[in-house]
Formats: C-alpha cells, structure tokens, sequence
C-alpha cells in the first residue's frame, strides 16, 4: 500500500498512470489536472486491479488531489515542439511546478517527489528551493526522473551490438538535456566500442528526445517511453523505500559528485531505501573522451541550476 498522485493526466500523465495503476503495491492513484481527470479517472478505474482511482479538477481541488500521497510525480507542462529546446519551455514550465511544490509542502511534505517536467536540470532546484522556503526540504526526497536516458542508451547500444536491452545496463550521468546527459560507455560490461561508436551513440543518447519531436510532427514529444522510464522508476523507488530492498538506479538528486564543479544537483547512480536515496554511488574511472563529455556537461549544468534557484528567490 502505496498512495501516488500524478499531476497533469496528459500526454506522460496518462500512460504513467495506466502502468501505475497495474502496479499491485498501489493501492491509491490521485490524478489532478486542470481539465480532463475524472474523465481519465473513470476510465482507468474499469481496470480490474485494485488501485482506486480517483480524478481531481482545478485548482480549487489540487489540496485534496494531495492529501495523504506517499510519492508525486509531476510530468505538469507543455511539452517541447519542433525546434524548441528544454529550456525554452523554462519561462512557462518554471511556474507549473514551482505551484505545485508549494501544494506539496503543504499537503503531503514527507512524500517523495519525482519530477519529470523539463527541464528537468532547473526544476529540480525550483522544487528545492520552495521546500527549503516552506521548511520541509529533505534532498533524500526529490528526484528528476532521468531514467529514459538510460532506457534510451539500452535500446540504442543493444541495436548496435545486437544485445538484450533488458539485460544492457549504461550508466548515464550529468543532467537531462542536450550536452549534459553523459553516457558511460567505457564502462558497460562485456562490451566494447570503436570510437565512431562511441560518439554515434553518444550523440543519439544525447539528442534521443529530438528524434520523436521530428517524428510526431509537432504533435508531440517523448510521452509512452517518458512514461514507461517514470512508471520503472516508481516501481523502483517502491521496492527500496517501502519494500526495503535496496534498487540501485540513475537519478537527479542533490549531489556531492559535481559540487566541486559548481553542480549541486547531478544524476548518477543511486541507491533506493527507506529513506529515498540513500547513497550516491562513485562514478567511476571516465575515458578521455567521457571526461571532455564531463567538462561540457558541468558547463551547462550550473548555469540551469542557477536558473531554477534564481527564478525562485526572485519571485520572492
């Protein structure tokens, strides 16, 4: 028994919530948008598992949308459009969520809190900061889901060495958008690659999300393989932190790794328990090439930090 709630039922949000809903540990699924959930609610509530399903709409309901939830998930947003890069949906994106982690400090602040809303590199500290203003900040809590980059980088080198890409495990560090998402090839197990490889598939990893926005034509971004890569990590996140077996998993989080470099918040591996991440695992040795892929990322990287930290103490 598991209470989630996801808010925005759209383009991620219904996928994800159809997957969470055959989730046998969720016993509760809220779904807040401010058009269409009941209409979604009571579609999924026809599904024969037993997650009860229940739909808020407006503002006016986001509290109780909230009340008593154990993790959120937040794909809230426009998604991007031909052209568009992550951050130009900052100006629009910023003050959904910085909205919505402020519902959340005030109706269920022990929850975990997953954002997939890019851009992710930004609102993870916009979500920080509100938490630290309202007091309830606990950086074990709050993760950006950056799990497709690694769903992403198992599909994509199993296709190039002919692999199993349940069984392809890569390890992808840094951010979540253009140069700062990192794939650690050097280090996959029991393969290697030429260096055309190497920057291939980097390259692809890297702008993976460009492909489906070309390919829908403007009508929409990465929203089933978003969702099965939020609906993986809520599913891991509940076996380490309420089944209490310890998952090891790439996210977001508040980071010691980079800090030297200006990043305080830097994706890696992680170790799921019962208090959220509970240890960031080392990264590890880089090859050349990855450390020139590092420096480009950390580059990046604190200037979006700093965008989502100054957007919310200058709203202040």
């Amino acid at each position: 028994m598991v209470k989630v709630a996801v808010l925005a039922a759209g383009g991620i949000g219904q996928p994800l919530s159809l997957l969470l809903k055959s989730h046998p540990q969720v016993t509760e699924l809220s779904l807040y948008d401010i058009v269409n959930s009941p209409g979604v609610a009571a579609d999924l509530s026809h599904i024969c598992t037993k997650a009860k399903v229940t739909g808020y709409k407006g503002q006016e309901n986001l509290d109780a949308a909230l009340a008593g939830c154990e993790i959120v998930v937040i794909p809230a947003g426009i998604p991007r459009k031909p052209g568009m890069t992550r951050d130009d949906l900052f100006n629009i994106n910023a003050g959904i969520v910085k909205g919505l982690a402020e519902a959340i400090a005030k109706n269920c602040p022990k929850a975990f809190t997953c954002i997939i809303s890019n851009p992710v590199n930004s609102t993870v500290p916009i979500c920080a900061e509100v938490f630290k203003k309202a007091g309830t900040y606990d950086p074990k809590r709050l993760f950006g889901v950056t799990l497709l980059d690694i769903v992403r980088s198992s599909t994509f080198v199993s296709e190039c060495k002919g692999t199993n890409p349940q069984e392809t495990k890569v390890t992808v560090i840094g951010g979540h958008s253009g140069v700062t998402i990192v794939p650690l090839l050097s280090q996959v197990k029991g393969l290697t690659f030429s260096q055309e490889e190497v920057e291939a598939l980097t390259h692809r990893i890297q702008f993976g999300g460009d492909e489906v926005v070309k390919a829908k034509d403007g009508a929409g971004s990465a929203t089933l393989s978003m969702a099965y890569a939020a609906a993986r990590f809520v599913d891991s996140l509940i076996e380490g932190a309420f089944m209490k077996k310890p998952v090891v998993e790439c996210a977001y989080v508040e980071s010691p790794l980079a800090a030297a470099d200006g990043c305080s918040f830097f994706a890696s591996a992680i170790e799921l328990g019962p208090s959220g991440a509970e240890k960031i695992l080392p990264i590890g040795p880089l090859s050349d090439y990855e450390q020139g892929l590092y420096k480009a990322c950390v580059e990046q990287l604190k200037t979006n930090i700093a965008k989502g930290v100054n957007f919310v103490n200058q709203a202040a």
